[in-house]
C-alpha cells in the first residue's frame, strides 16, 4: 500500500515530537509539512534540517502550500481555539481530509485507541482528548468491562517543565474534556479529572492516579482487565506501566461512603497508580504526559491509514 502523507499543525514541542516519531516508526504515514507560526521555532528548523515541507503561516501557510494536494491527514497540535478555526479552514477547501485533534476542542468524537478506535476509522476528525484521558481512561474501560461504574476521579501529575503554552491555556478544557471521556469512553456513569504541574526540581515523570468506585465483583477479575488493557496500552506506548499492584477497598452497605452528586455508595473501590515515561525521541523521558498524547495520536492515524488502503483496494 501507499503511504499516506501527512500535515502537522503546531511547530512547539507536541507537533516536533509527533514529526519525529512520523519519520521514525510509521508504516503507513509519511510528513508533508510541518507548520508553525513562529518562524523562529526550533519545530520547523529542526524540520527544514530534516527536508520537511514548513510554513510559519498557520493554515493558511499550509492550504496555500503545494504540498497541501497531496495531504491526506492532519494533525492539530496547537490550541482548542485554534483547532476549532482551523478545522473550518481545512474542511472548506478539502472536505475529506482526516483530522486528528490533539487540543481538548473535541469536535469529533473522543478517541482512545485501546478503547474505541475501530469504531471511529471512518470519521473525518477524532480527539485525542487529553494526555491525563489518554493514560487513565483505559484503566476506566478495563474496569467497566467487567462491572458496572457508577463514578471515577482521575488525577493526573505532570512536571511543570513539560506543560507548554498550549497545555497552560487548555487548563479549564483539559478538565471537562477529561471528565465527559470517562464517561463517554470509560464506561463511567460519572467522571471527574484533576490536573497538577509539580514545580519539583529534578522534574518528576508523569503519575496518573485512578479511583474507580463500582459494584462489587470479584476483584480478581477487574485486576485481570486491568492487567490486559495496560499491556495494550503499552503496544504503542512502551514507557507506560502500572506503578505498583491494584488496591481494592469493599465498602459496606452498613458504612457507605457519602458522595456528593452521587450520594450513598457501598460496593467496590478500586485505586489504579501509573506512570508514563517517554520516548525521549525529541522530549524529555519525563514528559510521558507529551509522548502519550503523540503515540496515540500515531496510532489512531496509522490504524486508519491501514482502513482506507483496505477500502480503496490496495490490500486485501
Amino acid at each position: 500500500m501507499s503511504k499516506r502523507k501527512v500535515a502537522i499543525i503546531g511547530s512547539g514541542n507536541i507537533g516536533t515530537d509527533l514529526m519525529i516519531k512520523v519519520m521514525r516508526s510509521a508504516k503507513h504515514l509519511e510528513m508533508g509539512a510541518l507548520i508553525g507560526i513562529d518562524p523562529a521555532s526550533d519545530g520547523l528548523a529542526r524540520a527544514c534540517r530534516l527536508g520537511v515541507p514548513t510554513s510559519h503561516g498557520g493554515v493558511e501557510g499550509l492550504i496555500s502550500m503545494p504540498e497541501f494536494a497531496d495531504i491526506d491527514f492532519v494533525f492539530d497540535a496547537t490550541s482548542a481555539g485554534a483547532h476549532v478555526k482551523n478545522a473550518a479552514a481545512l474542511r472548506a477547501v478539502k472536505p475529506g481530509i482526516r483530522l486528528i485533534d490533539l487540543t481538548p476542542a473535541a469536535i469529533g468524537p473522543y478517541c482512545v485507541p485501546v478503547v474505541n478506535l475501530e469504531e471511529n476509522l471512518a470519521q473525518g476528525n477524532v480527539n485525542m482528548v487529553t494526555c491525563g484521558g489518554q493514560a487513565t481512561i483505559p484503566m476506566v474501560a478495563a474496569v467497566s468491562r467487567v462491572a458496572r461504574v457508577y463514578y471515577a476521579e482521575i488525577v493526573a501529575s505532570i512536571a511543570s517543565k513539560s506543560a507548554g503554552p498550549g497545555t497552560r491555556a487548555n487548563i479549564d478544557e483539559f478538565t471537562e474534556t477529561t471528565s465527559k471521556a470517562i464517561e463517554v469512553v470509560g464506561g463511567a456513569e460519572k467522571g471527574k479529572a484533576i490536573i497538577i504541574m509539580n514545580p519539583a526540581e529534578p522534574p518528576l515523570m508523569m503519575r496518573d492516579t485512578v479511583y474507580v468506585l463500582s459494584e462489587a465483583v470479584d476483584p480478581s477479575k477487574i485486576e485481570a482487565s486491568i492487567n490486559e488493557m495496560a499491556a495494550a496500552v503499552q503496544a504503542y506506548v512502551p514507557g507506560y506501566r502500572l506503578k505498583q499492584k491494584v488496591q481494592f477497598d469493599v465498602i459496606p452497605p452498613d458504612a457507605p461512603l457519602n458522595l456528593p452528586g452521587i450520594g450513598r455508595f457501598s460496593g467496590l473501590k478500586t485505586s489504579i497508580f501509573l506512570e508514563v515515561e517517554g520516548a525521549a525521541h525529541y522530549l524529555p523521558a519525563y514528559a510521558g504526559n507529551l509522548d502519550i498524547m503523540t503515540s496515540a495520536a500515531l496510532a489512531t492515524a496509522e490504524r486508519m491509514a491501514l482502513s482506507m488502503a483496505k477500502v480503496a483496494g490496495e490490500i486485501a
